[in-house]
């Protein structure tokens, strides 16, 4: 596990962003090796038995929900090109747009 905090990988990005992109590689083609799963399963989302997207919708109408997940996209799609992992983000709006279709659907 990575005790990085969050200002030591922006620090790590600014000032070293060749080995930033080799770590990110090094994710992408070990994912099984005990790294955290930040798009599909981020740890600080799963604390105390209870995944927070579920407890998100279990807090609103389906209307508002959807909503939520519509705006998640929004979100992640517009800043994707700015916080310094475009790939990560555009993974993260890829989820929420999967989980809004799979509600359509229903």
């Amino acid at each position: 596990m990575v005790d990085a905090s969050p200002q030591d990988w922006d620090k790590l990005r600014e000032n070293h962003p060749a080995l930033l992109k080799k770590w990110e590689d090094f994710r992408e083609q070990y994912p099984e090796d005990n790294i955290e799963d930040v798009v599909n399963n981020p740890n600080h989302y799963n604390t105390g038995g209870v995944e927070c997207i579920e407890g998100i919708e279990a807090s609103m109408p389906e209307d508002a929900f959807l909503g939520y997940l519509k705006g998640n996209c929004m979100k992640y799609l517009w800043r994707y090109e700015y916080k310094g992992k475009p790939t990560e983000d555009l993974k993260k709006a890829q989820w929420y747009l999967d989980l809004l279709i799979d509600r359509i659907e229903e």
